[in-house]
């Protein structure tokens, strides 16, 4: 049995001109109680056309597989005997530090299911790697049949949902901790990013919703009726994480209402400082100006009237302040 692909993070240099040929994508597969399990990252045309034709899809189905990217749906092909699903899931995305929707195809047949995601998705590997190590686990699980195994695979995808949530949540209250720091321009810059990643996960969970209750329907024919109830639970879980999303989107949205608030207030504060030095300094500009004028004037070359301006002055200043502080605006 093949290991599985390790993601390669070099480059090796090669020569201007040279054609590097991709490698062919690996199918990696397990079988137990006549049960199929085949798992493959981003087939190319010629992978997926094989598949196309050992398990019996539709040819458009092949199309589907090597789009860049399609919408959440279930087709049911009732005559051939099996599902064609697409569901997205969330992937944080380091390169551009954003949240970006992964891609799952899946068909689900009455003695196979084969989960073809267009980028590696942890939850879906791990499962795969747990199944090839664990001689008891797969038999535990592929005895069951394909619906209880994609069930698996779903629910080990929905797990892997919440701590994303849970990274959202704690950006949310440091960023609630840092609003009245005085530290406005970080907190516009972390509210921004907060706010593209709940609109991004909402864009993927959306049509989500739906796609899982017809999802629900359809796989009854794959499940014994005692695991029927089942599907229930994955439903319940895209709605949950629906809710906390709906949930902090209404708190984003409150903390940057609250942090337009506090830089408001900030500005006031400043406005206000400027106007009062302002409103002081107002009479003494009037008495430098009247005794600036290049006019004769009682006292005018003497040091007596120089003290008499300054104490003019002066006086005028604690009379404004008095009056600033008698109608509490200082």
């Amino acid at each position: 049995m093949p290991s599985l692909p390790r993601i390669r993070r070099t480059r090796t240099a090669r020569s201007a001109g040279q054609v590097v040929a991709r490698p062919a994508p690996l199918v990696h597969e397990l079988s137990a109680s006549g049960l199929t399990w085949v798992n493959v990252v981003a087939p190319d045309t010629e992978t997926a056309q094989a598949l196309a034709e050992r398990f019996g899809w539709h040819p458009l189905d092949v199309e589907d597989i090597v789009s860049k990217r399609q919408r959440p749906k279930v087709d049911d092909y009732e005559e051939d005997g099996y599902l064609f699903a697409v569901l997205h899931f969330p992937v944080f995305d380091q390169a551009v530090q954003r949240l970006n929707a992964a891609e799952l195809d899946i068909f689900i047949g009455h003695d196979y299911v084969v989960t073809i995601p267009n980028r590696e998705l942890l939850p879906v590997t791990r499962l795969f790697e747990r199944c090839e190590a664990d001689e008891r686990l797969r038999e535990q699980l592929f005895a069951r049949g394909s619906g209880r195994l994609l069930y698996e695979v779903l629910d080990d995808l929905f797990d892997y949902c919440f701590p994303i949530l849970d990274k959202i949540a704690h950006k949310l209250d440091v960023i609630e901790d840092e609003m009245f720091e005085g530290r406005s321009d970080e907190v516009v810059r972390d509210l921004s990013n907060v706010k593209q990643e709940i609109i991004s996960y909402r864009k993927i969970i959306k049509p989500e919703r739906s796609t899982l209750r017809v999802l629900e329907r359809r796989v009854e024919d794959f499940l014994p009726e005692e695991l029927e109830l089942y599907f229930d639970d994955i439903v319940d879980a895209a709605e949950r994480v629906w809710d906390l999303l709906d949930n902090y989107k209404e708190v984003v949205e409150g903390l940057e209402s609250t942090n337009e608030s506090v830089i408001s207030h900030r500005q006031n504060d400043v406005l206000r400082v400027l106007t009062i030095i302002s409103t002081t300094m107002l009479p003494l500009f009037v008495i430098t100006g009247i005794f600036g004028m290049n006019v004769l004037f009682p006292g005018e070359g003497t040091t007596w009237m120089f003290w008499v301006i300054l104490g003019l002055m002066l006086a005028s200043l604690a009379g404004m302040l008095g009056i600033l502080r008698w109608k509490r605006w200082l």
